[in-house]
C-alpha cells in the first residue's frame, strides 16, 4: 500500500500515519520528522531548513524532493509507505509523480483529513505547548495554514480526478478515525 495522507496543519496527519502504518506494516514518512530530525542534530539539512521553519516558511521544493526520493528508495519502503506532508505543491505533485514512475511504485490512495479552524488553532496550541515546538508560535501556525489552503487544498482535486482521493473527518477519537480510514481504504 502506497499512501498519502494530506489535511491542514493540526489535523492529525501525524497521529493517523502512524496508526496505518502499525496497521498495514509499512514505513510512515514525515518530511516535518525528517526536517525536525536534522534540525535537532544540526546537520547541514536541518542548518538550511531552519532558515525557513524559524520563519514559518517552507522548505524550498528543490530540498525536499531530495529527501523524499532518497527516502523513497530505502528498502524499508519497497512494500508500501505512508508519505505524511509531502506533496504540498503542484510541482511537488509532478515530482513525486516522476519519482513513482522512476521506482515503478504507483500511489495507490490520497487519505484526506479535514477540521474546522478553530479545532486546528486549538490542537496546534495543544502540541506546541507539549512538544515546545519552535515553528508552532501563532504567525508561523497562521502563514502555514494560509499557505495550507492556497498550495496544497487545490492538490486534493487533482487527486480527486484521478480517483485516488479518500475523504475523511479529522474530528472525533483517534481510533475511531482510522477505522473509518481502514474501512474506506480497504473498499
Amino acid at each position: 500500500m502506497r499512501l498519502l495522507i494530506m489535511g491542514p496543519q493540526g489535523v492529525g496527519k501525524g497521529t493517523q500515519a502512524a496508526l496505518l502504518a502499525e496497521h498495514y506494516g509499512i514505513p510512515a514518512i514525515s518530511t516535518g520528522d525528517i526536517f525536525r530530525y536534522n534540525i535537532k542534530n544540526k546537520t547541514e539539512l536541518g542548518l538550511e531548513a531552519l532558515k525557513y521553519t524559524d520563519k514559518g516558511e517552507l522548505v524550498p521544493d528543490e530540498l525536499t524532493n531530495r529527501i523524499v526520493k532518497d527516502r523513497l528508495a530505502m528498502d524499508d519502503a519497497k512494500n508500501g509507505w505512508i508519505l505524511d506532508g509531502y506533496p504540498r505543491n503542484a510541482t511537488q505533485v509532478e515530482a513525486l509523480d516522476a519519482m513513482l514512475q522512476e521506482l515503478g511504485t504507483p500511489l495507490d490512495k490520497v487519505v484526506a483529513l479535514d477540521a474546522d479552524h478553530d479545532v486546528l488553532m486549538e490542537r496546534i496550541a495543544k502540541r506546541a505547548k507539549e512538544q515546545g515546538r519552535s515553528d508552532d508560535t501563532p504567525d508561523a501556525i497562521a502563514k502555514r495554514l494560509a499557505t495550507y489552503a492556497s498550495q496544497t487544498a487545490p492538490l486534493l482535486d487533482v487527486y480527486k480526478q484521478r480517483g485516488q482521493l479518500v475523504a475523511i473527518d479529522g474530528v472525533g477519537e483517534i481510533n475511531a478515525i482510522q477505522a473509518n480510514i481502514v474501512a474506506a481504504l480497504d473498499r
